[in-house]
């Protein structure tokens, strides 16, 4: 390996982690004239923020765990971002069916308080606490676009139609759907334009405190390369542990407890475009939700996890889980083999001793050491639907290092392509097949769905299909995947087909291996000098 040193270039911030909270992060860090770096191991989103529900929610079973903060700040900001990202998220109807078994997991805050009060309730949960938990969750957050909560009669109604018939009654209420490695990838794209630097496929070495600021050690591809910086970010997600203990080696009583969330994919379940939140006798929930256009994503698990460097799979006895907590609810029961694709993530939780991964918070917590000369800030936890205020949050931490810091700005501005009226999406898939006769139903809603406004730009001045290069199926061509390559950080197929879209559900092996082969002779000329 040859060696690169770059002890003249001084960073305000040096990030390291390519999730939702070093993006967002980066992002709000740049837009307020702070120069960032921010280096990730492999691909952005690649880890944590690739593997979610993809929902942007409230969490509404955490109002049992009495996170009534966390809840109220995470209903807020649903409104917030769907209006600063109409095309990459937008509100869905879920439907909570209603049966007398339904239990608590464990003894959370709600269910000891039953208890004590009322020892005829102990583990239940009462149709009157389900209707007081959506009533709080229809007004912490001040709703202005999304609709609130009513009384569905499941017999006889579309509804009702896949799920059993013991089910008479469910409310039905309001959340939403995120497509969250996207969010990650233009989250990194405004912070880049900003003058933020992303590095992707760039490993942490090191980083030690020299003279007042940190010296950090990079890998590079074949390099070895040294930067510096006033402050550190550690938004390393699983690894926030490993960095502190093994790259910058501070001593912190703060701990993070890995907690692994499995989902199954199957083909379309039902006809109508809601989702379904089931809860189980033993006190978990699950969702329920339509999916890529033709199928039926259902998760999740909370499993603890040991080792953050050992990948995340959906075992055998997760899926088996899934399927048998489905089959409880649908009218028509699914097996293994019904089973299209499974994903695992880790959810790095601040370890606050709760007694189980269910029960864990999902708060953040941003710690700030300083105690050897250059600031670090270690982040644990955290939501995909909190990432915007956890950045605002950390800004308040870093602020306190880097006088007269610009005040908040990201609440309502768009990121890329996301620049139209919330309830625009229709008028811009019209548009786009307007313009560009030859794409079908499916191909225009996919790319406005992925690229907002900027879908004319990935498809350029075409006439046809053929003049967008390559076809390598299920609709991406050469001249879509160049766009990720040149403006979305992509290096490899997976990096296309599982996190910038989620055309590996339609593609084959033999395709992806083509695709890869495709990308990796093109790497040199279209990926930035030195990267």
């Amino acid at each position: 390996m040859s060696s690169i040193a770059t002890e003249n270039q001084i960073t305000d911030l040096f990030i390291i982690g390519g999730g939702i909270n070093g993006c967002g992060i980066a992002r709000d860090a740049a837009g307020r004239g702070l120069s960032v770096s921010l280096a990730e191991m492999n691909d952005l989103a690649s880890a944590t923020s690739s593997a979610s529900t993809k929902l942007f929610h409230g969490g509404l079973r955490y109002l049992e765990y009495w996170e009534v903060r966390l809840v109220r700040e995470a209903l807020i900001e649903r409104e917030t971002l769907l209006c600063a990202m109409p095309h990459i998220s937008w509100p869905m109807r879920f439907i909570l069916p209603y049966h007398k078994d339904m239990r608590f997991e464990g003894d959370t805050p709600t269910s000891k308080f039953l208890g004590f009060v009322m020892p005829w309730m102990k583990g239940r949960r009462p149709a009157w606490l389900i209707r007081l938990g959506l009533f709080m969750y229809d007004n912490l957050g001040g709703r202005k676009i999304l609709p609130g909560t009513v009384t569905l009669s499941l017999p006889s109604t579309p509804e009702g139609a896949p799920i059993e018939d013991r089910f008479a009654h469910a409310y039905e209420y309001s959340d939403c759907w995120i497509e969250d490695s996207r969010l990650v990838i233009l989250n990194a794209r405004d912070a880049e334009a900003r003058g933020a630097e992303i590095m992707v496929r760039t490993k942490v070495l090191s980083a030690t405190r020299v003279d007042g600021l940190w010296e950090i050690t990079l890998e590079r591809g074949d390099q070895i390369e040294t930067r510096r910086a006033k402050m550190l970010v550690n938004a390393a997600g699983p690894w926030v542990g490993d960095v502190i203990q093994q790259k910058v080696r501070i001593n912190s009583t703060e701990g993070v407890r890995l907690v692994r969330g499995s989902h199954i994919v199957t083909k379309r379940l039902y006809d109508h475009d809601k989702c379904y939140f089931f809860q189980g006798t033993d006190g978990r929930i699950i969702f329920a939700i339509p999916y890529e256009q033709d199928f039926t994503l259902i998760g999740t698990t909370d499993v603890e996890h040991d080792n953050p460097d050992k990948a995340p799979v959906c075992t055998d006895e997760e899926r088996d889980y899934l399927i048998g907590f489905a089959n409880k609810y649908f009218k028509q029961d699914i097996t293994a083999a019904d089973v299209v694709w499974t994903y695992s993530g880790i959810r790095p939780l601040y370890d606050d001793g709760a007694s189980s991964a269910t029960s864990a918070t999902r708060d953040y917590t941003l710690k700030v050491d300083a105690t050897g000369g250059a600031p670090i800030l270690n982040i644990f936890g955290g939501k995909i639907t909190t990432y915007r205020r956890l950045a605002e949050s950390a800004l308040d931490k870093i602020g306190a290092h880097f006088p007269d810091l610009p005040a908040k700005w990201t609440a309502g501005v768009a990121l890329p392509g996301g620049d139209f009226q919330q309830d625009g999406v229709a008028d811009l898939i019209a548009g786009l097949r307007r313009d560009y006769p030859f794409l079908t139903a499916f191909w225009a809603k996919r790319l406005i769905r992925a690229y907002g406004t900027e879908a004319p730009a990935v498809l350029g001045d075409a006439k046809s299909p053929a003049d967008l290069g390559r076809d390598f199926g299920a609709t991406l061509t050469a001249h879509e995947v160049d766009w990720l390559m040149t403006r979305e950080y992509a290096r490899r197929a997976e990096d296309v087909v599982w996190r910038r879209n989620k055309l590996g559900l339609r593609l084959d092996a033999g395709q992806i291996a083509a695709l890869d082969a495709w990308m990796q002779s093109k790497a040199a000329a279209v990926i930035k000098v030195g990267e």
